[in-house]
Protein backbone atom coordinates (compact mmCIF):
# COMPACT_ATOMS: atom_id res chain seq x y z
CA UNK A 1 0.00 0.00 0.00
CA UNK A 2 1.15 3.28 -0.89
CA UNK A 3 1.35 6.41 1.80
CA UNK A 4 0.76 9.66 0.44
CA UNK A 5 1.77 11.84 3.76
CA UNK A 6 5.41 11.94 5.62
CA UNK A 7 5.63 9.52 8.45
CA UNK A 8 4.55 11.84 11.49
CA UNK A 9 2.48 13.48 9.95
CA UNK A 10 -0.14 15.57 12.39
CA UNK A 11 -3.66 14.00 12.95
CA UNK A 12 -6.32 15.75 10.82
CA UNK A 13 -9.12 16.73 12.39
CA UNK A 14 -11.29 17.68 9.76
CA UNK A 15 -13.38 14.29 8.78
CA UNK A 16 -13.31 15.37 5.14
CA UNK A 17 -9.66 15.41 4.89
CA UNK A 18 -9.32 12.46 6.93
CA UNK A 19 -11.18 10.83 4.06
CA UNK A 20 -8.92 11.68 1.40
CA UNK A 21 -5.99 10.10 2.93
CA UNK A 22 -7.92 7.33 3.73
CA UNK A 23 -8.89 7.53 0.16
CA UNK A 24 -5.42 7.87 -0.97
CA UNK A 25 -4.26 5.44 1.39
CA UNK A 26 -6.62 2.97 -0.38
CA UNK A 27 -4.97 3.22 -3.51
CA UNK A 28 -2.06 0.57 -4.25
CA UNK A 29 1.63 1.84 -4.98
CA UNK A 30 1.19 0.15 -8.29
CA UNK A 31 -1.78 2.49 -9.16
CA UNK A 32 -1.08 5.61 -7.00
CA UNK A 33 2.93 6.08 -8.07
CA UNK A 34 2.70 5.49 -11.71
CA UNK A 35 0.13 7.99 -12.27
CA UNK A 36 2.24 10.47 -9.86
CA UNK A 37 4.94 10.12 -12.22
CA UNK A 38 2.89 10.40 -15.67
CA UNK A 39 1.75 13.55 -14.72
CA UNK A 40 5.10 14.96 -13.04
CA UNK A 41 8.23 13.08 -14.55
CA UNK A 42 10.39 15.11 -12.33
CA UNK A 43 8.95 13.24 -9.01
CA UNK A 44 11.37 11.41 -7.21
CA UNK A 45 11.17 7.73 -7.44
CA UNK A 46 13.50 6.66 -4.83
CA UNK A 47 11.96 8.33 -2.05
CA UNK A 48 9.86 6.49 0.21
CA UNK A 49 7.02 7.53 1.44
CA UNK A 50 7.11 10.84 -1.16
CA UNK A 51 4.30 13.54 -0.77
CA UNK A 52 2.08 14.56 -2.87
CA UNK A 53 1.89 18.41 -1.51
CA UNK A 54 3.32 21.32 -2.87
CA UNK A 55 5.75 23.80 -2.35
CA UNK A 56 3.95 26.75 -0.32
CA UNK A 57 4.75 29.19 -3.05
CA UNK A 58 2.56 27.18 -5.03
CA UNK A 59 0.53 25.82 -2.89
CA UNK A 60 -0.60 29.58 -2.35
CA UNK A 61 -0.50 30.09 -5.63
CA UNK A 62 -2.99 27.27 -6.14
CA UNK A 63 -5.49 28.40 -3.57
CA UNK A 64 -4.56 31.95 -2.19
CA UNK A 65 -3.63 33.09 1.37
CA UNK A 66 -5.26 30.33 3.92
CA UNK A 67 -6.84 32.30 6.81
CA UNK A 68 -5.54 30.77 9.96
CA UNK A 69 -2.68 28.55 8.07
CA UNK A 70 -0.75 26.12 9.76
CA UNK A 71 0.81 23.27 8.07
CA UNK A 72 -1.45 21.20 8.27
CA UNK A 73 -4.44 23.38 6.47
CA UNK A 74 -2.25 24.04 3.93
CA UNK A 75 -0.95 20.47 3.46
CA UNK A 76 -4.74 19.34 2.98
CA UNK A 77 -5.49 22.18 0.70
CA UNK A 78 -2.91 21.28 -1.55
CA UNK A 79 -3.46 17.62 -1.23
CA UNK A 80 -7.40 18.10 -2.76
CA UNK A 81 -5.94 20.17 -5.74
CA UNK A 82 -3.48 17.39 -6.54
CA UNK A 83 -6.27 14.62 -6.11
CA UNK A 84 -8.72 16.58 -8.32
CA UNK A 85 -6.62 17.09 -10.73
CA UNK A 86 -6.15 13.36 -10.82
CA UNK A 87 -9.25 12.14 -10.76
CA UNK A 88 -11.20 14.75 -12.79
CA UNK A 89 -8.55 16.76 -15.27
CA UNK A 90 -5.94 14.58 -15.83
CA UNK A 91 -7.57 11.45 -18.88
CA UNK A 92 -8.94 14.83 -20.08
CA UNK A 93 -5.45 16.73 -20.49
CA UNK A 94 -3.49 13.87 -21.92
CA UNK A 95 -6.41 12.57 -24.42
CA UNK A 96 -6.63 16.48 -25.58
CA UNK A 97 -2.81 17.13 -25.63
CA UNK A 98 -2.76 14.26 -27.96
CA UNK A 99 -5.80 14.98 -30.31
CA UNK A 100 -5.92 19.18 -30.52
CA UNK A 101 -3.87 20.75 -27.60
CA UNK A 102 -5.96 23.91 -28.15
CA UNK A 103 -9.10 22.02 -26.93
CA UNK A 104 -7.41 21.62 -23.10
CA UNK A 105 -9.35 23.45 -20.37
CA UNK A 106 -10.71 23.45 -16.91
CA UNK A 107 -13.10 21.07 -15.90
CA UNK A 108 -15.64 23.62 -15.11
CA UNK A 109 -15.06 25.86 -18.13
CA UNK A 110 -17.96 26.52 -20.80
CA UNK A 111 -16.26 26.33 -24.54
CA UNK A 112 -17.46 27.13 -28.22
CA UNK A 113 -15.34 25.31 -30.83
CA UNK A 114 -14.62 26.41 -33.89
CA UNK A 115 -11.67 24.24 -36.09
CA UNK A 116 -8.54 24.73 -34.03
CA UNK A 117 -10.39 28.01 -32.60
CA UNK A 118 -11.68 27.97 -29.15
CA UNK A 119 -14.09 30.47 -27.04
CA UNK A 120 -14.14 30.42 -23.58
CA UNK A 121 -17.40 31.30 -22.17
CA UNK A 122 -17.34 34.13 -19.57
CA UNK A 123 -15.64 37.07 -19.33
CA UNK A 124 -12.23 37.40 -17.25
CA UNK A 125 -9.13 35.54 -17.61
CA UNK A 126 -8.28 32.43 -15.89
CA UNK A 127 -5.21 30.08 -14.98
CA UNK A 128 -5.10 26.75 -16.56
CA UNK A 129 -5.48 24.20 -13.50
CA UNK A 130 -3.90 21.29 -13.89
CA UNK A 131 -0.78 23.36 -15.19
CA UNK A 132 -0.38 24.80 -11.48
CA UNK A 133 -0.67 21.19 -9.39
CA UNK A 134 1.49 19.68 -12.17
CA UNK A 135 4.21 22.20 -13.33
CA UNK A 136 5.24 19.03 -15.72
CA UNK A 137 1.68 19.53 -17.38
CA UNK A 138 2.18 22.97 -18.45
CA UNK A 139 6.03 22.28 -20.19
CA UNK A 140 4.62 19.69 -22.02
CA UNK A 141 1.80 21.81 -23.12
CA UNK A 142 4.39 24.37 -23.63
CA UNK A 143 6.38 22.29 -25.66
CA UNK A 144 3.10 20.72 -27.97
CA UNK A 145 1.73 24.08 -29.01
CA UNK A 146 4.93 25.48 -30.37
CA UNK A 147 6.21 22.40 -32.05
CA UNK A 148 3.32 23.67 -34.15
CA UNK A 149 3.54 26.88 -34.03
CA UNK A 150 7.42 27.75 -33.76
CA UNK A 151 9.16 30.63 -33.12
CA UNK A 152 11.75 32.47 -35.56
CA UNK A 153 14.12 34.62 -34.44
CA UNK A 154 15.86 37.25 -36.05
CA UNK A 155 18.18 40.36 -35.60
CA UNK A 156 16.57 42.60 -38.04
CA UNK A 157 13.07 43.55 -39.71
CA UNK A 158 13.11 43.10 -43.99
CA UNK A 159 12.41 46.74 -44.97
CA UNK A 160 9.06 47.32 -46.88
CA UNK A 161 7.19 49.78 -48.15
CA UNK A 162 4.03 48.26 -48.20
CA UNK A 163 3.60 46.43 -45.01
CA UNK A 164 0.35 44.62 -44.48
CA UNK A 165 0.37 44.08 -40.99
CA UNK A 166 2.04 46.99 -38.47
CA UNK A 167 2.81 45.62 -34.79
CA UNK A 168 2.26 48.54 -32.53
CA UNK A 169 4.31 48.46 -29.12
CA UNK A 170 4.41 51.13 -26.76
CA UNK A 171 7.28 51.22 -24.63
CA UNK A 172 9.40 53.13 -21.34
CA UNK A 173 12.03 52.75 -19.48
CA UNK A 174 15.53 50.42 -19.62
CA UNK A 175 14.13 47.52 -17.24
CA UNK A 176 12.28 45.64 -20.05
CA UNK A 177 14.58 46.66 -22.72
CA UNK A 178 15.87 42.91 -22.49
CA UNK A 179 11.82 42.16 -22.98
CA UNK A 180 11.30 44.51 -25.73
CA UNK A 181 13.94 43.06 -27.89
CA UNK A 182 13.19 39.30 -27.88
CA UNK A 183 9.92 40.65 -28.59
CA UNK A 184 11.31 42.78 -31.70
CA UNK A 185 13.21 39.41 -32.97
CA UNK A 186 9.82 37.50 -32.76
CA UNK A 187 8.43 40.11 -34.69
CA UNK A 188 11.44 40.21 -36.99
CA UNK A 189 10.94 36.52 -37.83
CA UNK A 190 7.56 36.38 -39.24
CA UNK A 191 6.75 35.08 -42.54
CA UNK A 192 3.99 34.80 -44.96
CA UNK A 193 3.15 38.60 -45.18
CA UNK A 194 5.13 41.66 -44.99
CA UNK A 195 5.49 43.59 -41.83
CA UNK A 196 6.87 46.76 -40.09
CA UNK A 197 7.46 47.32 -35.83
CA UNK A 198 6.42 50.60 -35.05
CA UNK A 199 8.11 51.20 -31.35
CA UNK A 200 5.97 54.26 -29.66
CA UNK A 201 8.89 55.34 -26.45
CA UNK A 202 7.14 57.39 -24.21
CA UNK A 203 9.53 58.98 -21.42
CA UNK A 204 11.48 62.03 -20.56
CA UNK A 205 14.24 61.31 -23.23
CA UNK A 206 15.18 58.71 -25.62
CA UNK A 207 16.30 55.42 -24.33
CA UNK A 208 15.57 52.66 -26.24
CA UNK A 209 16.57 54.44 -29.92
CA UNK A 210 20.13 52.98 -29.91
CA UNK A 211 19.00 49.58 -28.87
CA UNK A 212 16.82 48.59 -31.90
CA UNK A 213 17.50 46.80 -34.76
CA UNK A 214 17.38 47.59 -38.16
CA UNK A 215 13.99 48.22 -39.83
CA UNK A 216 12.17 48.99 -36.51
CA UNK A 217 10.00 52.33 -36.93
CA UNK A 218 10.63 54.45 -33.81
CA UNK A 219 8.31 57.41 -32.05
CA UNK A 220 9.15 59.20 -29.06
CA UNK A 221 6.60 61.07 -27.32
CA UNK A 222 8.55 63.16 -24.89
CA UNK A 223 6.47 63.21 -21.24
CA UNK A 224 7.52 64.69 -17.78
CA UNK A 225 9.22 62.24 -15.95
CA UNK A 226 6.64 62.30 -12.70
CA UNK A 227 3.98 61.40 -15.62
CA UNK A 228 2.89 57.55 -15.54
CA UNK A 229 3.06 55.23 -18.41
CA UNK A 230 -0.18 56.01 -20.99
CA UNK A 231 -0.66 52.68 -22.83
CA UNK A 232 -3.36 53.88 -24.42
CA UNK A 233 -1.48 56.84 -25.91
CA UNK A 234 1.35 55.05 -27.01
CA UNK A 235 -0.97 52.57 -29.35
CA UNK A 236 -3.21 55.85 -30.52
CA UNK A 237 0.28 57.82 -31.42
CA UNK A 238 1.43 54.20 -33.18
CA UNK A 239 -1.47 53.64 -35.09
CA UNK A 240 -1.69 56.77 -36.84
CA UNK A 241 2.14 56.22 -37.67
CA UNK A 242 1.29 52.89 -38.78
CA UNK A 243 1.15 52.22 -42.88
CA UNK A 244 -0.55 48.89 -42.99
CA UNK A 245 -3.92 47.95 -42.67
CA UNK A 246 -3.93 45.42 -40.11
CA UNK A 247 -2.88 46.35 -36.43
CA UNK A 248 -1.47 44.64 -34.18
CA UNK A 249 -1.30 46.44 -30.84
CA UNK A 250 1.23 44.61 -28.97
CA UNK A 251 3.21 44.51 -25.23
CA UNK A 252 6.73 44.73 -25.62
CA UNK A 253 6.78 41.45 -23.51
CA UNK A 254 4.82 39.12 -25.53
CA UNK A 255 7.05 36.96 -28.05
CA UNK A 256 4.60 35.67 -30.93
CA UNK A 257 5.53 32.41 -33.31
CA UNK A 258 6.26 32.90 -36.76
CA UNK A 259 3.20 32.55 -38.67
CA UNK A 260 1.28 34.88 -36.11
CA UNK A 261 0.80 37.97 -38.45
CA UNK A 262 -0.44 35.46 -41.10
CA UNK A 263 -2.99 34.24 -38.61
CA UNK A 264 -4.18 37.88 -38.06
CA UNK A 265 -4.35 39.35 -42.13
CA UNK A 266 -6.45 36.06 -42.84
CA UNK A 267 -8.73 36.99 -40.04
CA UNK A 268 -9.52 40.51 -41.55
CA UNK A 269 -9.29 39.17 -45.13
CA UNK A 270 -12.17 36.70 -43.33
CA UNK A 271 -14.31 39.86 -42.74
CA UNK A 272 -13.77 40.08 -38.85
CA UNK A 273 -12.10 44.21 -37.84
CA UNK A 274 -10.85 42.69 -34.73
CA UNK A 275 -9.57 39.16 -33.11
CA UNK A 276 -8.62 37.71 -29.99
CA UNK A 277 -6.45 35.25 -31.36
CA UNK A 278 -4.57 34.02 -28.01
CA UNK A 279 -5.33 30.48 -27.09
CA UNK A 280 -2.75 30.15 -24.64
CA UNK A 281 -0.48 32.93 -22.74
CA UNK A 282 2.41 31.08 -21.22
CA UNK A 283 4.28 33.16 -18.83
CA UNK A 284 7.50 32.32 -18.92
CA UNK A 285 10.29 32.75 -15.45
CA UNK A 286 12.83 35.00 -17.65
CA UNK A 287 13.22 37.70 -20.37
CA UNK A 288 13.99 35.02 -22.71
CA UNK A 289 11.69 32.71 -24.12
CA UNK A 290 12.24 28.80 -22.94
CA UNK A 291 10.79 25.76 -23.14
CA UNK A 292 13.64 23.81 -20.56
CA UNK A 293 11.46 24.84 -17.00
CA UNK A 294 7.83 24.67 -16.98
CA UNK A 295 6.04 27.62 -17.32
CA UNK A 296 5.39 29.99 -13.94
CA UNK A 297 1.73 29.95 -15.02
CA UNK A 298 -0.79 29.62 -18.20
CA UNK A 299 -3.54 31.70 -19.05
CA UNK A 300 -6.39 31.53 -21.25
CA UNK A 301 -9.03 33.91 -22.37
CA UNK A 302 -6.55 36.95 -21.89
CA UNK A 303 -8.07 39.99 -23.26
CA UNK A 304 -4.40 41.61 -23.59
CA UNK A 305 -1.47 41.49 -24.60
CA UNK A 306 -2.09 41.32 -28.41
CA UNK A 307 -4.96 42.91 -30.05
CA UNK A 308 -5.70 42.72 -33.89
CA UNK A 309 -7.10 45.21 -35.85
CA UNK A 310 -8.44 46.37 -39.23
CA UNK A 311 -6.74 49.66 -38.88
CA UNK A 312 -9.93 51.77 -40.39
CA UNK A 313 -12.44 49.82 -37.56
CA UNK A 314 -9.38 50.73 -35.04
CA UNK A 315 -10.04 54.76 -35.37
CA UNK A 316 -13.67 53.36 -35.97
CA UNK A 317 -14.67 52.68 -32.69
CA UNK A 318 -12.08 55.41 -31.07
CA UNK A 319 -8.79 53.46 -30.61
CA UNK A 320 -7.80 53.06 -26.91
CA UNK A 321 -9.08 55.51 -24.56
CA UNK A 322 -6.58 57.24 -23.14
CA UNK A 323 -7.92 58.25 -20.15
CA UNK A 324 -6.85 54.94 -18.53
CA UNK A 325 -3.31 56.05 -17.46
CA UNK A 326 -1.52 53.20 -14.90
CA UNK A 327 -2.45 49.49 -14.88
CA UNK A 328 -5.72 47.97 -16.01
CA UNK A 329 -9.05 48.60 -17.75
CA UNK A 330 -8.57 49.65 -21.13
CA UNK A 331 -7.89 46.56 -22.91
CA UNK A 332 -11.84 45.53 -21.06
CA UNK A 333 -12.95 49.17 -22.35
CA UNK A 334 -11.61 48.40 -25.76
CA UNK A 335 -12.69 45.06 -26.46
CA UNK A 336 -16.61 46.45 -25.48
CA UNK A 337 -16.21 48.85 -28.16
CA UNK A 338 -15.04 46.10 -30.58
CA UNK A 339 -17.57 44.37 -30.14
CA UNK A 340 -20.33 46.81 -31.66
CA UNK A 341 -18.61 45.05 -35.01
CA UNK A 342 -17.43 41.63 -36.36
CA UNK A 343 -14.82 39.85 -33.81
CA UNK A 344 -13.20 37.07 -34.09
CA UNK A 345 -13.18 35.69 -30.61
CA UNK A 346 -11.59 32.12 -30.99
CA UNK A 347 -8.38 31.21 -30.02
CA UNK A 348 -5.51 28.67 -31.38
CA UNK A 349 -2.21 30.88 -30.83
CA UNK A 350 0.01 30.16 -28.69
CA UNK A 351 2.08 33.28 -27.27
CA UNK A 352 4.70 33.56 -24.30
CA UNK A 353 4.94 36.17 -22.02
CA UNK A 354 8.56 37.21 -20.59
CA UNK A 355 8.92 37.11 -16.61
CA UNK A 356 8.98 40.93 -15.06
CA UNK A 357 8.11 42.07 -11.76
CA UNK A 358 4.21 43.64 -11.85
CA UNK A 359 3.53 46.66 -12.07
CA UNK A 360 2.60 48.18 -8.69
CA UNK A 361 -0.83 48.87 -9.07
CA UNK A 362 -1.80 45.55 -10.31
CA UNK A 363 -1.59 44.46 -6.53
CA UNK A 364 -4.39 46.55 -5.67
CA UNK A 365 -6.46 44.77 -8.05
CA UNK A 366 -10.46 46.40 -8.55
CA UNK A 367 -8.70 49.19 -6.82
CA UNK A 368 -6.29 50.21 -8.96
CA UNK A 369 -7.17 53.52 -9.98
CA UNK A 370 -7.74 52.55 -14.01
CA UNK A 371 -9.64 49.56 -12.91
CA UNK A 372 -11.67 51.79 -11.07
CA UNK A 373 -12.64 53.93 -13.70
CA UNK A 374 -13.41 50.52 -15.71
CA UNK A 375 -15.98 50.26 -13.30
CA UNK A 376 -17.43 53.67 -13.20
CA UNK A 377 -17.99 53.52 -16.93
CA UNK A 378 -19.00 50.22 -17.87
CA UNK A 379 -22.31 50.88 -17.64
CA UNK A 380 -22.56 53.70 -20.83
CA UNK A 381 -23.28 52.25 -23.76
CA UNK A 382 -20.59 51.00 -26.02
CA UNK A 383 -21.94 53.20 -28.96
CA UNK A 384 -21.98 56.23 -26.25
CA UNK A 385 -18.44 55.74 -25.50
CA UNK A 386 -17.65 55.36 -29.29
CA UNK A 387 -19.30 58.93 -29.87
CA UNK A 388 -17.48 60.50 -26.76
CA UNK A 389 -13.68 59.51 -27.99
CA UNK A 390 -14.67 60.36 -31.80
CA UNK A 391 -15.35 63.61 -30.46
CA UNK A 392 -12.73 64.10 -28.28
CA UNK A 393 -10.37 63.06 -31.57
CA UNK A 394 -11.95 65.96 -33.70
Amino acid sequence: MGAVLHEGAPQLRNPRDRRVVRLLRALPRRILRPLRLRLDPEFDRSTPGASLVLDGRRARALHGSVRGTDSVALLMSTLRHKVGAMVYDWIPFELRLRRNWTHIRNRHDSVDIDGDGVRCDWRWTSDLHIANVFPSTGRRLLRTAFAQWPLALEENLAETETPRVSFIIGHRGVARLPHLLNTIRSIAGQRGVPVECVVVEQSPQQEARQHLSRGVRYLHTPVDVSQPYNRSRAFNSGARLARGDVLILHDNDVVVPRDYAATAAKAIDAGYDFANLIRFLFYVRGSEASFEEPPERIVENTQGGSVVARRSAYFDIGGYDEEFIGWGGEDNDFWDRASTRKVQRHGSVPLIHLWHAPQPEKNLGDAAPAVARYREIEKIPAVERIARLKGLAR
